[in-house]
């Protein structure tokens, strides 16, 4: 029969609960121990593994007085009495399995069976009195584990009110304040005991989850770091040694120069690449444009630096320097050309950084996939975080060109730098 199925299925379904639940309880005690023979403090924080409707089986208890008296023939019409008792644990059952998972637990289906479990209880408690009585504490638990939220002060309260009534009908003002005040009690501790432990797993996962972030913003800031960092020191040291390479048989001591550039130029990346890790490096505009001359002339294009306009906020500096960085190591290596103008303008409100070239004007290759937020790509996203903006793309002169383009004062530069490598 499909009645028979579907109890079938369901005890099957709280075999399997308990089976997760005392698996999840033994890995939680195997890792107190094993904390405790290394030497360690348990995790007091830890909440254990989550409750779940076992948790309130045992309350079911308070009902062994009404099946006493079924089983000594005290009560009237028993098969009343029995039926009542088993729809009663059975929906008992269904409630508090159900309240352990918000969206079974606001479904529709769990408050109709607190609606009808309210019914059965009105029933056998007008229909015996004494101790079936004591199902409306039974309810009222099940009511607080079922109504978390706004509305729970105000069914706890009408709900022991009600069954203070029912029982001052059966059994006079003793019964009434007893079963009024345990109902109460019972669908406030309730809900405020599993409201709270659901609130601290639920705390638990969001600072597990920020840490998760945390640590995938620092590798993110890392492998920007990198790009940047290495993409322009070796083909910096590329160029360089091309160029001592050239000139060793006709000028050797001008070959000796370069080769003294690519030890400093190493030996600074060195130094860089340390402060990358600590995250602790401070943009210097200055710096950069003179490295991005040194990197041009090896590599036979005619730099052009311009400067104009009020002293830079440091952040602001360590975004355009970047900017030059990256756009000076695209023209070494992709742009054929041979001349590059470097043109910053400082404004009062906003900065503004131009690298053109007159190379062939191919864009840069895009980076490759799995290096999130390399390249100008990197760049673009990072001046976009600082209320700024970056276009690159073939000049209407012909060639290549940069733009970029800051709010000299925004709030948003702190992060946008915390992001990117800043060198000193």
């Amino acid at each position: 029969m499909t009645w028979v199925r579907g109890v079938r299925c369901r005890i099957q379904a709280l075999r399997a609960e308990r089976h997760q639940w005392r698996a999840a309880h033994e890995r939680f005690k195997a890792a107190q121990r094993a904390a405790r023979k290394q030497g360690k403090e348990p995790d007091v924080d830890h909440p254990g593994p989550p409750p779940t409707g076992f948790a309130l089986l045992p309350w079911l208890l308070m009902g062994m007085g009404s099946l006493s008296n079924l089983l000594q023939g005290r009560t009237p019409n028993p098969w009343v009495g029995g039926l009542g008792l088993l729809a009663f644990n059975s929906l008992y059952l269904y409630v508090t399995f159900r309240s352990f998972e918000r969206d079974r637990r606001e479904a529709l289906s769990t408050r109709l069976a607190l609606l009808i479990m309210a019914l059965v209880t009105t029933g056998l408690a007008l229909g015996y009195g004494g101790d079936w009585l004591t199902f409306f504490p039974l309810l009222g638990l099940a009511t607080g584990a079922a109504l978390r939220g706004p509305w729970l002060g105000r069914t706890g309260l009408l709900l022991s009110v009600y069954a203070g009534a029912v029982s001052y009908v059966r059994g006079g003002w003793g019964d009434a304040s007893g079963i009024g005040y345990a109902t109460f009690i019972s669908s406030m501790v309730t809900a405020a005991i599993l409201g709270l432990s659901e609130a601290v797993r639920e705390l638990r996962a969001a600072r597990e989850e920020l840490a998760r972030r945390a640590v995938e913003k620092e590798r993110l800031r890392f492998s920007r770091d990198l790009h940047d960092l290495l993409g322009h020191t070796l083909s910096v040291i590329v160029v360089k040694s091309e160029a001592a390479r050239r000139l060793a048989p006709r000028d050797m001591d001008a070959a000796l120069g370069q080769i003294a550039d690519i030890e400093s130029v190493g030996r600074q990346a060195l130094t860089e690449i340390r402060e990358a890790v600590t995250g602790y490096r401070e943009g210097s505009l200055a710096t950069e444009l003179t490295r991005a001359r040194s990197a041009l002339s090896a590599a036979s294009v005619e730099p052009v630096v311009r400067q104009s306009g009020v002293p830079l906020e440091p952040q602001t500096e360590a975004l355009l320097s970047w900017v030059v960085r990256e756009a000076v190591t695209n023209v070494v290596r992709h742009s054929d050309a041979g001349r590059c103008e470097i043109a910053v303008d400082c404004g009062a409100e906003q900065a503004r950084l131009t690298v053109t070239d007159n190379g062939s004007g191919r864009p840069v290759s895009r980076p490759e996939q799995g290096i999130g937020g390399t390249g100008l790509k990197g760049l673009t996203e990072r001046l976009a975080a600082a209320g700024g903006s970056l276009t690159a793309g073939p000049s209407p002169r012909g060639g290549f060109a940069v733009t970029a383009e800051l709010p000299v004062v925004s709030a948003a530069f702190a992060d946008a730098a915390a992001t990117a490598p800043r060198a000193s």
